[in-house]
Order: structure tokens, then sequence, then C-alpha cells
């Protein structure tokens, strides 16, 4: 405890002055490097957020198949990608499917946590499927729907109210877990605020990236909310219309 203290107060946060402290993370060009890991951050969530939806998609249609190979291809990548760490999963990536390969940080990073998201984005689309009372799935296949037609023009439009807000939940989760592609050389946020780190003797920077980090995400997670109040919205009953009722009057006649 002791020696916790004292680091503390030997930081260049609190020995500097915490305005001097922040200008010596932020100069010598420094922010600009800070933006643009920043940058990379984003590009690789958006990247990988895609292709976990193209992934997890697939992996769904494979799971809820009636052919048992296929829900066995399915159910093995799911025990794969859940069971094992996010780094581990970002070094077989870099060491295989790009090894030897040069300045293909970016793409490492989008692969692996691309590959990792599909699993969540698999059992987030399924768990928005069967969400749907299976009444709906009866009454498509009565009008004469195909499975198909009955998941296309039924089911998914229901679901997708379900989906929507968790699928946004987990790109603002996958944003965070980027931090870990510094492991094979990405510049992102976190491994540039760590370099400034070394080279300042002081932690500034990595408070800096935090604060960038929780920036970005509480605008998502604001843009979460609105858009989770604009679905309640639609669930509710639209305005009752004013049915105007003929009824007979004495003269017999209809009004």
């Amino acid at each position: 405890m002791q020696g916790i203290i004292q680091n503390i107060f030997t930081s260049g946060i609190i020995q500097g002055g915490l305005v001097r402290a922040i200008e010596r993370s932020l100069e010598h060009g420094r922010a600009m490097l800070l933006l643009e890991g920043m940058w990379m951050t984003i590009r690789i969530s958006l990247g990988a957020i895609l292709l976990g939806l193209v992934i997890g998609s697939i992996v769904v249609t494979l799971k809820l198949s009636k052919f048992r190979v296929l829900r066995a291809i399915a159910l093995v990548y799911l025990g794969i990608i859940r069971g094992t760490p996010s780094v581990t999963q970002l070094l077989i990536v870099n060491f295989t499917i790009f090894a030897g390969v040069r300045g293909a940080g970016m793409w490492v990073g989008i692969v692996a946590l691309g590959i990792n998201s599909g699993a969540y984005v698999a059992e987030i689309i399924r768990a928005g499927i069967m969400s749907v009372d299976k009444g709906q799935r009866e009454a498509g296949l009565s009008l004469g729907f195909t499975r198909f037609q009955t998941m296309r023009y039924i089911i998914l439009p229901q679901a997708i109210k379900n989906i929507i807000p968790t699928f946004v939940n987990e790109f603002i989760v996958l944003i965070k877990e980027t931090a870990i592609v510094g492991f094979v050389g990405v510049s992102d946020v976190t491994r540039v605020a760590t370099q400034i780190m070394t080279r300042t003797f002081d932690v500034t920077p990595i408070f800096i990236s935090a604060i960038m980090y929780l920036t970005l995400i509480s605008i998502l997670t604001m843009l979460l909310g609105l858009l989770e109040k604009k679905l309640r919205e639609s669930d509710r009953d639209g305005p009752k219309k004013r049915i105007k009722r003929k009824v007979f009057q004495k003269g017999g006649d209809l009004s």
C-alpha cells in the first residue's frame, strides 16, 4: 500500500501538475497521433462488426438448419470461439492467415475480432428469431409461404426490433476489445498512448486514451438509448382511428 501511494504522488500528474502533464502528453504532434490511433480503433471496430454480422448470419443459418452436420459445424465454431481468449485468436490469425504479410495489422484485427464477434452475433440473431411467437411461423406456412419466405417476410421483420439494440451493444463491447490489437503491432489509441507514456515517463496519456474511449462509447450508448426509445414507441398501439358505423334510424334509413 505504501508503494502504491508513493507511485501516485511521484506520477507526472501530481509532480508536474495536471495542466502541464496534459500539455506534455499532447505536444510535439502527440495529439494527432492519439487521434489517428482512435481513427484506427474505429475502423477496426466497424470492419470487425460487419464481418461478424456476415459470419453470424451464416452460423445462425447453419444452427437452425434441419441437417445435423450443419448444426454440428455451427456448434463447433461457437464452442471454439467462445471458449478461447480473444488475444489467443488474434495471435493465431496473425501467425497463420497473415503469416509473412507486412503491414496487414489492421486486417489482422478486423479478421480476428470479426471471427470472434461472429459467434456472439449469431446468438443475438438466434435469440431475436426465437423471440417471435411460433404461431407467426405456422401462420406463414399455412398461407402457402415456403420456410424461406416465412422467415424473410414474417419472422425477420419482427425479430429485427429485438436484434438491433443488442447488436449495437455488441458493437460497443467490440470497440473496447480492440485494445488488444496492439499485440500485433497495430497503432490503435491504446498502443499510441502506451508509446507516449514510455517517452514522457508519465501515465497521463493512458488517462487521455481512457477519456477518448469513454467519450466515443458514451455517444454510442446515448444513440442506443434513443434507438430503443423509438423501437418501444413503434411497439405501442398507433393512434386510434375514428370508425364511422352505420346505424338504423327510425325512418329505416342508414347513416
